[in-house]
């Protein structure tokens, strides 16, 4: 499976779930704009991996080990798009897709500098809150 679409899908999962109480494949396929039956194909992918608990039309859980890796890249994301808008000043339009490009491209260490560069932040530039650092998280 590969690495990054699966890492999408899981902080997609999570960041569907710090908006709503319940999540289903049908909100994964509009969130990151890819057919059913792809959602339904890697949901059986992360199911055996044991990323997520998930039965066919029932809503989708983050096991504690999916937890932990959406929550690490939930706070990759959200300090490369504080990074963008703070240091680089880009747009708030833009910092969202370059974020996503740049989230997997930095080293751990990288990403935890640029954190202690910003000052630590807590919430990113869209008022999310920016789950613990990564040393935490892992």
């Amino acid at each position: 499976m590969e690495s990054i679409s699966r890492e999408d899908y899981l902080r997609a999962i999570y960041h569907l779930l710090e908006e709503e109480h319940e999540v289903k494949s049908v909100e994964v396929a509009s969130y990151l704009d890819v057919s059913k039956p792809s959602v339904s194909e890697m949901l059986k992918k992360l199911d055996k991996g044991g990323f997520i608990s998930y039965k066919k039309y029932s809503k989708i859980n983050l096991t504690k080990k999916g937890l932990n890796i959406a929550k690490n890249l939930t706070f990759r994301h959200r300090i490369v798009e504080t990074f963008l808008k703070d240091v680089l000043q880009l747009s708030h339009e833009k910092i969202h897709n370059e974020a996503h490009k740049l989230e997997h491209a930095f080293s751990d260490e990288s990403i935890e500098r640029m954190g202690k560069l910003l000052g630590n932040p807590k919430k990113d530039p869209h008022g999310k809150p920016i789950p613990g650092n990564s040393s935490q998280i892992k």
